[in-house]
């Protein structure tokens, strides 16, 4: 088969010609390049130029949750055999990746070379500022651009009150687009292609949030299973078990992910900065460098607080962020680990020296 109706036929999974030239060196090997849209127990299901097929992936390192493969990689295909062989993923653009629910503190893929992140939430529920930030994050350190959806907005008929969700997630949100998507009535939807089309999209959020419901809408057909939710809490149970990656009518993919309960950082310190670009800003300004933004003199952060300029809950969350993505990294960084205890022992001499200093001022 030519390099021509390769590309023909896998143009519409994302095939270009930067995918083309990193996949030179194997096609002089005979080896076939594909799209793996499906990963399941060791095997995955590959598009390529020949059609679909199934291979095996124990080529590829099975002991690092890193570096297996996962539904979005450009892999290189043995043309036959029984079973057939994934003999090496392409290096990936971006890599949707959250630290696993083991004491190990490992990082799991979840979706690679990811052009746009759509974050799903949904307003039949309480708006949770805090876990849009953490999915934001873990978007932002992934290399795409996130996105955020609103779903099921045809719940909050009021456009007073939906205007206003919109902006308190806006606030959370700096840099992101923040759209409200009905699918029941089909409204908000032919933005959302616009603003993903032509890419590759994975769609994120808890279960409950309407992915399944918001994936089948966008793909043009019933693809996804939907169930019912719980009216107690407006969540509901995992429709989607496995990671799907589907061609849109309108142009693209969508990858769509079973509803993540856990959303773990995994060395996302850049992600963290850019969800809270505003504090990061602000921090630039205080006296000190190192400054905690808890106490100290010349804090603009303490300061845009104190005017009502910083929401309190912006900072508390941006503290947990950070506090959570250190003790992730030092896990595997002993320097990090040695850098952190340091910094512990010299704020508490300090807390130690401010409290003595008081007791004498009292005397």
């Amino acid at each position: 088969m030519t390099s021509t109706s390769v590309s023909s036929a896998l143009a519409p999974y994302g095939w270009d010609a930067d995918w083309a030239d990193a996949f030179t060196p194997y096609e002089a090997e005979g080896l076939l390049p594909g799209r793996v849209v499906r990963v399941d127990r060791g095997q995955c299901d590959v598009v390529t130029a020949d059609g679909p097929l199934r291979a095996d992936t124990a080529f590829v390192t099975p002991n690092d949750p890193m570096r297996v493969v996962c539904t979005g990689d450009w892999v290189a295909v043995e043309p036959g055999g029984n079973p057939r062989y994934v003999r090496v993923y392409l290096p990936r653009r971006t890599a949707f990746v959250r630290s696993t629910s083991s004491q190990r503190s490992e990082g799991q893929i979840l979706a690679a070379n990811v052009d746009h992140a759509v974050v799903a939430v949904s307003l039949a529920v309480e708006l949770d500022l805090g876990r849009i930030e953490r999915f934001l994050a873990l978007a932002w350190e992934s290399g795409a651009q996130p996105v955020v959806v609103l779903t099921k907005a045809d719940l909050v008929p009021d456009p007073v009150t939906l205007a206003h969700l919109v902006q308190d997630v806006e606030t959370t949100a700096p840099g992101v687009p923040v759209l409200t998507v009905s699918a029941h009535l089909d409204e908000g939807l032919d933005v959302l292609t616009s603003v993903i089309g032509g890419g590759t999209s994975v769609l994120l959020g808890q279960s409950g949030a309407g992915k399944s419901t918001l994936a089948n809408a966008l793909l043009g057909e019933d693809v996804m299973d939907v169930q019912a939710i719980r009216d107690v809490d407006g969540k509901g149970r995992h429709t989607t078990t496995t990671r799907n990656l589907l061609v849109m009518p309108a142009g693209g993919v969508l990858i769509d992910t079973p509803g993540l309960r856990g959303v773990g950082l995994f060395d996302a310190e850049s992600g963290v900065g850019q969800v809270f670009a505003e504090i990061e800003e602000l921090a630039g300004r205080c006296r000190f460098h190192d400054c905690a933004h808890t106490s100290e003199p010349g804090c603009a952060v303490l300061a845009a607080i104190d005017s009502g300029e910083l929401p309190v809950r912006r900072l508390e969350s941006y503290r947990k962020l950070i506090r959570e993505n250190q003790r992730i990294v030092a896990k595997t960084d002993a320097r990090l680990r040695a850098e952190i205890r340091r910094d512990w022992k010299r704020r508490g001499a300090e807390g130690r020296a401010a409290m003595e200093a008081k007791r004498n001022g009292w005397r």
